[in-house]
């Protein structure tokens, strides 16, 4: 029983894949963190359940961060980045948001808000990134951004 379980362990230790394929090559991971005051005019926006707020400040993220409050409970925040995930940061790679999707200007590609999913994806065998998701906690009248 016991070369078994060796045995099981040894599958499972062999299984595991070190692969960084899902990582995407056009965006850097940076590190950085940054608090939300909600009771600011510029952040009160984020009081309404699928109302998102641009973040632009240095140091958020490549080109920014777009936060949100989202979730039937309304204590549940998610914040992306607002660079565009599928070419390398240039003069229009910096997305729009358009109600609660965000949109590029170089492709004109179009990304939920709610999920990061990429919604227009094009079917031409090519691989396709979603938004770079950044964690977002509440403390308080304090949303914390941060990767």
């Amino acid at each position: 029983m016991r070369r078994f379980y060796g045995f099981v362990l040894l599958i499972f230790l062999f299984s595991c894949s070190s692969d960084s394929t899902n990582r995407n090559p056009f965006l850097q991971e940076v590190g950085f963190r940054f608090d939300l005051n909600l009771n600011l005019p510029l952040y009160s926006g984020l009081n309404n359940i699928g109302n998102p707020v641009y973040v632009g400040n240095n140091g958020v993220g490549t080109r920014g961060a777009f936060v949100m409050k989202a979730g039937l409970s309304g204590t549940q925040f998610v914040a992306f980045e607002a660079s565009c995930p599928n070419h390398a940061p240039n003069s229009c790679s910096t997305m729009n948001i358009e109600g609660q999707t965000v949109v590029c200007d170089c492709e004109g590609y179009t990304y939920s808000l709610f999920t990061g999913q990429q919604l227009d994806r094009p079917n031409d065998g090519n691989r396709y990134y979603d938004l770079l998701f950044y964690r977002a906690t509440q403390s308080g009248s304090t949303v914390t951004i941060s990767n």
